[in-house]
């Protein structure tokens, strides 16, 4: 038997490792399925609360995170996966992960979109390797009978984030915190 120099084995590692990398979803159902439930979410949006569609058709692109997972018993954290749109058309996936310390007990589930209102914007998250969605976005809640308000579509902010579908035993959903990172599903 012939021994393996260290050069051999480290070769043989670097390659291992190359090919696993290969794993990375590239070639995979992953982004079908993730717009399908897009695609889904977008028309429950639209459907429930038609002064949406007038937000959206106003945005310079939109991201759409069909189901967020919460969950905390005094540390907490979420996780996410969605697809940016532009003109309704996918451009990029990202995942949203967010981590709490604090009162919080219970797990919860919802989904939320970010309408990007400017170029700067969408360009600006775009850019960011990592993204916090930060003070310059505005939080809007759709009224019970399926409504935007009337300042939500007249708002100057570069960000309105509306959070939607919640379900579960948890109280309340922010979106303070939580940091977006491009991704290949």
């Amino acid at each position: 038997m012939t021994k393996l120099s260290r050069r051999t084995l480290l070769a043989m590692g670097g390659a291992g490792l190359g090919l696993a990398a290969c794993g990375n979803g590239v070639g995979s159902a992953g982004s079908a399925k993730l717009d399908a439930r897009v695609d889904a979410t977008r028309n429950y949006l639209l459907t429930k609360y038609p002064g949406t569609r007038d937000l959206e058709n106003k945005s310079v692109g939109v991201l759409w995170m069909p189901l967020m997972t919460e969950a905390g018993f005094g540390i907490g954290g979420a996780f996410g996966r969605g697809a940016l749109r532009i003109n309704n058309v996918t451009v990029d996936y990202y995942s949203a992960a967010a981590a709490s310390f604090g009162l919080q007990i219970g797990a919860q589930q919802y989904a939320h979109a970010l309408f990007f209102m400017t170029p700067e914007a969408l360009a600006g998250f775009r850019r960011g390797d990592g993204w916090q969605l930060g003070a310059d976005a505005r939080y809007a809640v759709p009224d019970q009978g399926g409504a935007i308000s009337a300042s939500t579509l007249t708002s100057t902010a570069p960000i309105i984030a509306l959070v939607f579908g919640q379900a579960g035993l948890m109280a309340g959903a922010t979106l303070a915190g939580t940091k977006y990172t491009r991704i290949i599903p």
